[in-house]
């Protein structure tokens, strides 16, 4: 297969890239391709890279966005870094929060850092991915070179950003170490001498105005910023989340995985196209005009899409299987093959007998999913949250739409 275009290469690493403002993304769009000429001309790889603050141990897809767009570039040939922000987590992100981000303990940052590392090479290529940590300079900057760095800031700069005027406006307290971490971040993109730093749109401060100042002070060329789009969670709408409870796990099994992409409103579906596979933006785009002219069912497309997500983590074959078992259950109406047998004992109310048993998040959760009608025992809905569970025949316990358990009473 040849390799692509330089126009083609700008298009695939451009691909799902939000900025706000279309001379923005258009002068960006320039630069990448003015930089992509200039390091085949001096014949070497552009060095790219993305900071990830270990701020919780565990990974969702939408954390991946980012790392898919570094793998990209991977593909093209150019130097990757995934660089673990253990310094900048001791401050915390301000930019996608509108409160003060909890400072977190050293040790946990550094074991939150090792799993990162080694779920982010679910996606990148282990043997061409450079993983270093920013403690590395950052605890080296002296005082006298922090005052330094701070001087091409102003305060009108930060307190006019979004996140902290709504919290001024509310007359909340904002910190002034939170401004430190523009100017770390963008340090941390002078160390790496990186030609592009990939982020999310909230970045575009961190990375377009502080990184690019920061280089520029140092008589360097600014890195450009390749800002994309922010992936929603399951709901479809609000930004992907584990505290809110509409995230899909990295380390999801592919059924789960298959079925949580298969629950995203169908009019989220072309955002995780974009962001989430490995499809060219010509293959996308095919998609979405299939669907508009009604060629293309979106339960189909959808299906497609969940297929090339659960191939990504878990191989074609097992994609193949939770697809299968997809159709089994929620197509053809009939049960999983391999139902995990739960044993009860007693007589455990129904709220409690779920709780317990990790088939709900909590009692009140629990309650509202029975009230809801999500709970059946061999298909017949249960409605009752008191009702004791006294199982006879080893019946299956269906919770919500994917969790099915078979109940076998205690001796």
């Amino acid at each position: 297969m040849p390799a692509p275009s330089l126009e083609e290469q700008v298009e695939i690493l451009m691909q799902g890239t939000e900025y706000g403002d279309r001379a923005l993304q258009e002068a960006m769009t320039a630069e990448l391709r003015e930089r992509l000429i200039l390091a085949r001309k001096e014949g070497r790889p552009l060095r790219v890279y993305c900071g990830y603050d270990p701020t919780s141990s565990d990974l969702h897809l939408g954390h991946t966005v980012t790392m898919r767009k570094l793998r990209q570039f991977q593909e093209l040939g150019h130097t990757t870094i995934f660089l673990i922000g253990d310094y900048t987590a001791r401050v915390g992100d301000p930019s996608d929060k509108n409160a003060l981000r909890p400072q977190l303990l050293e040790e946990r940052i550094r074991e939150n850092g090792r799993t990162y590392a080694e779920q982010a090479f679910r996606i990148l290529d282990r043997g061409k991915t450079e993983v270093r940590y920013n403690s590395e300079w950052l605890s080296k900057l002296s005082f006298a070179e922090l005052i330094r760095l701070g001087s091409n800031f102003t305060i009108q700069q930060f307190t006019t950003r979004e996140n902290f005027r709504l919290r001024w406006d509310r007359g909340d307290a904002i910190y002034l170490h939170e401004f430190f971490y523009s100017i770390m971040q963008g340090y941390d993109a002078y160390s790496l001498q990186a030609d592009v730093q990939v982020g999310g749109t909230e970045q575009l401060f961190n990375i377009l105005t502080a990184g690019r100042k920061i280089m520029e002070y140092y008589g360097v060329r600014p890195n450009i910023g390749v800002l994309l789009g922010i992936l929603p969670g399951t709901d479809g709408v609000i930004r992907m989340s584990k505290s809110l409870g509409n995230h899909i796990p990295l380390m999801s099994t592919a059924d789960d995985l298959y079925g949580k992409v298969m629950s995203v409103p169908d009019a989220a579906m072309m955002t995780y196209y974009r962001l989430l596979t490995r499809f060219p933006p010509a293959q996308i785009a095919a998609v979405e005009r299939s669907m508009q002219s009604g060629t293309l069912h979106p339960r189909d497309a959808k299906m497609q899409l969940a297929r090339e997500i659960v191939a990504i983590y878990h191989g074609t074959e097992q994609a193949a299987s939770a697809e299968e078992q997809f159709r089994r259950v929620f197509q053809r109406e009939e049960l999983p093959e391999d139902i995990p047998v739960l044993e009860v004992k007693g007589a455990p109310k129904l709220a409690d007998f779920l709780a317990e048993n990790g088939l709900a998040k909590s009692r009140s959760d629990a309650r509202r999913l029975i009230e809801q009608g999500g709970v059946r025992l061999d298909g017949v809905t249960l409605k009752n949250p008191a009702a004791p569970v006294s199982p006879q025949d080893e019946p299956v316990l269906q919770v919500g739409k994917r969790r099915f358990v078979r109940l076998k009473k205690s001796i």
